[in-house]
């Protein structure tokens, strides 16, 4: 049987409670401190997932690491704990590593985790890219914009994902800005883009400027902070915000009913695979990330796919036909950790600014279906 590990981890200490209700009234501060020393925990084991061309199963392994924990300790004793969670994936017969949430960003994005093991590692960000853009380009469509028309920003443009995601728009993009901190850099992805495509991307490093005459916004940007804000976007835009920590704020979702803001692209899995692990989501289906390390276990493609700060553009091609041939798909939309189906992506495109906070809660988060719960993916 063909196999693949998968790396969770808690949000924050109210997902340890969850699942361990005696915790509940520990101090969080001395349950962080006993998570930091805990040890991984096997906490899934997957199975019935199914392509035309193979059948894999799989384990979920949760370190028990914070966000907030994976951004603040050491780098060495984050990368340590998750090295430890990888070893106990290849112990239960993983025969690759996906690295779920912040396990992916860490460090140099999975090369050191990656040297540690004795199997393949990979972030999963190949298919996230694909994902983000196709659950894009179908968000806009239901809110009634032409992304060949559209005038389209990409925020955080220089990173790994940022730069890639911006290349593969620019063809069908009407309008084309790059937005980042670095101005060289900015000109050297647009002269890349221009001699790939044709296309003449303007450049920025003001990203709250730059967003506000967009209709659609991809943003992945590494920063802590939030970047986008609502009074920065434009009535009726689609915003997909790629980046953890989150780069939009909150508020857009409780306070601009005229503005979308999606997670990317949730994918369904062949076969008829079901977990106790659901992060919020429906039966079959999963992240992206998650969704890449089953397709190349069932691929029986045992190497180290995306790793690093660089994706290349013939890595997503190919990761998409793969999926393609094993009969994953883009299922549906996410936004703030909810999910949205099209009629609420049509009833969003229908409001407008004067309906403000009452209903944009009433559609962006309280109709949006299960809490994300659980750990993160």
């Amino acid at each position: 049987m063909d196999t693949f590990g998968f790396l969770i981890h808690p949000e924050d200490t109210s997902d340890v409670e969850k699942k361990f209700p005696a915790l509940k009234n520990w101090p969080p501060a001395v349950l962080e401190q006993m998570m930091r020393h805990s040890p991984a925990l096997l906490v899934d084991h997957l199975q019935r997932i199914q392509s035309p061309h193979n059948e894999v199963e799989g384990w979920f392994v949760a370190t028990t690491l914070t966000a907030k924990q994976m951004l603040n300790l050491p780098l060495p004793t984050v990368l340590q704990k998750i090295i430890r969670a990888g070893k106990k994936a290849e112990r239960a017969g993983a025969k690759i590593l996906g690295l779920g949430a912040f396990t992916s960003v860490i460090g140099d994005a999975g090369i050191t985790i990656a040297k540690h093991l004795n199997i393949p590692v990979t972030t999963g960000n190949s298919y996230t890219v694909s994902t983000a853009i196709e659950a894009t380009k179908q968000a806009a469509i239901l809110m009634g914009i032409d992304p060949r028309q559209a005038h389209v920003v990409v925020v955080g443009a220089t990173g790994a994902i940022g730069a890639i995601c911006a290349r593969l728009l620019a063809p069908e993009a009407g309008k084309l800005t790059l937005v980042a901190r670095d101005e060289h850099k900015l000109e050297m992805i647009a002269g890349l883009i221009m001699s790939e495509s044709g296309k003449l991307a303007d450049i920025s490093t003001n990203p709250r400027q730059a967003v506000r005459q967009a209709q659609i916004v991809v943003t992945v940007t590494g920063s802590a902070d939030t970047v986008l804000y609502p009074e920065d976007l434009r009535t009726g835009a689609v915003v997909c915000d790629v980046a953890r920590p989150r780069d939009v704020a909150r508020q857009v979702a409780e306070t601009r009913s005229d503005v979308l803001v999606i997670e990317g692209g949730l994918v369904e899995v062949p076969g008829e695979y079901e977990s106790r692990f659901r992060f919020g989501l429906p039966k079959g289906i999963v992240f992206a990330c998650m969704a890449e390390t089953m397709m190349l276990a069932l691929e029986q493609k045992y190497e180290s796919f995306t790793l690093g700060r660089h994706i290349r553009v013939e890595q997503v091609r190919e990761i998409e036909g793969l999926a393609q041939k094993h009969g994953f798909k883009v299922a549906g939309f996410r936004s703030f950790g909810k999910q949205l189906t099209p009629e609420m992506i049509r009833a969003i495109r229908d409001m407008g600014p004067a309906q403000g906070k009452t209903a944009a809660a009433a559609v962006n988060l309280g109709s949006a279906g299960g809490a994300a719960g659980d750990f993160l993916y």
